[in-house]
């Protein structure tokens, strides 16, 4: 019997390449057929998935914002209240960090092509990252009740800023493997963290 993931497995594999090419290259430097050629279909057959690159941007960048919000979300259900808020932290900065060290075309995409979107994309991308960053802010400042909503606030975007520079270490070897970076950037998120709330 015949299963419908074709379609949305071909989609995958366009914004997988072109989140890598838009990287390598920016968005610019990237045309519909080398986009095509990456997935072995015609640059023209690519408009049967996407009405052309700027619906690729907004997708990977809306997308990748809604799915770092929706496992956020997911982890603090799982918590329930059940676990303690240093628990629920550690969850939070592996999703993010995971995020960091598997999809880094896009990190750089969001960097340097956000300005790219069209007015509507830019905005809810905007809404869905406030979101993610208040879910974080509610965690930190239940683990650290000190910590005014600002300061949280701020300690929040700085560890995003220190997990989402993994893409701009460029050494071949500047980092251990991917077990023992993850270790490393959550040592340091941690670190991050503690010294916020030790003010």
């Amino acid at each position: 019997m015949a299963t419908r993931t074709d379609a949305p497995t071909r989609r995958e594999q366009i914004l997988k390449e072109a989140a890598r090419l838009f990287a390598e290259r920016g968005f610019h430097g990237v045309g519909v057929d080398e986009i095509g050629a990456a997935v072995g279909i015609s640059g023209p057959g690519l408009y049967r998935h996407f009405p052309g690159k700027d619906a690729m941007l907004a997708e990977l960048l809306v997308g990748i914002s809604g799915q770092l919000l929706t496992g956020a979300k997911r982890r603090l259900q799982e918590a329930d209240g059940a676990a303690a808020p240093e628990a629920v932290l550690d969850s939070l900065i592996e999703g993010h960090i995971d995020f960091a060290l598997d999809d880094r075309p896009l990190i750089t995409l969001h960097d340097r092509e956000l300005d790219r979107l069209r007015d509507t994309d830019r905005k809810l991308v905007r809404q869905l990252q406030r979101q993610y960053v208040e879910l974080w802010v509610g965690v930190v400042r239940e683990l650290y009740p000190e910590l005014a909503e600002p300061a949280a606030r701020s300690a929040v975007h700085s560890v995003f800023g220190l997990l989402n520079s993994t893409p701009h270490l460029t050494r071949p070897g500047s980092l251990p493997g991917r077990a023992g970076t993850a270790e490393l950037l959550h040592r340091m998120a941690r670190g991050a963290f503690a010294a916020a709330g030790a003010r």
